[in-house]
């Protein structure tokens, strides 16, 4: 990532401003009443599909050091024609820090429309930035690739706060894998019914 001139304390600055800018305005979070549903069981709001040719599923996160807790939901476009599957929707409601809160933001923006493919490695990718312990990561199609999550190497530096930089990176893995799984069930439900 091209640091512009600048000396490390300037760069960190600037890392830090894009971090709370991402955190006080996070795309992706649900709150408002397009993203929202009634919620019958009174403990938060439902997030409500919008594609029903979707695979959709949804996974809590909570970071007990923390207290960060986010729930992540995924709608999966099965691929047309044997095609890649396409993260069609990307959303989340919770709350915590502005580490968590920021990642989950630029995290939406990486993967919302790309296939589950280039998501999960742009996961792996954050994780291994996640384990620099502050050198980041060489490859710069990789840093490209990643963005503005780059902001977190940072980060990577506390080992306390990258339970919460990856936290909603956690979420989106596991919210794919479920909608994927269910996905097979029911392909392998209705090819049973066939027989």
């Amino acid at each position: 990532m091209a640091d512009f001139g600048m000396d490390d304390e300037e760069l960190e600055q600037m890392y830090q401003e894009v971090i709370l800018d991402a955190a006080r305005k996070p795309h992706g979070r649900v709150g408002d009443q397009a993203d929202a549903g009634e919620d019958p069981d009174g403990d938060g709001v439902t997030i409500r599909v919008e594609h029903e040719a979707c695979l959709a599923a949804e996974s809590h996160q909570f970071n007990p050091t923390c207290g960060d807790q986010a729930t992540i939901h995924v709608e999966v476009a099965p691929g047309e024609q044997g095609g890649p599957d396409l993260i069609q929707r990307i959303v989340w409601q919770g709350s915590g820090c502005s580490i968590s809160q920021a990642s989950l933001s630029i995290m939406v923006d990486l993967v919302q429309g790309q296939t589950v493919d280039h998501a999960l490695d742009l996961a792996a990718d954050f994780r291994k930035l996640m384990e620099s312990r502050g050198a980041g990561l060489e490859d710069e199609q990789v840093q490209d690739a990643l963005g503005d999550a780059m902001v977190f190497q940072g980060v990577s530096k506390y080992p306390m706060r990258i339970k919460c930089a990856l936290l909603g990176w956690e979420g989106m893995k596991a919210s794919v894998a479920q909608a994927l799984s269910a996905g097979k069930e029911g392909n392998k439900g209705e090819k049973e019914e066939q027989v």
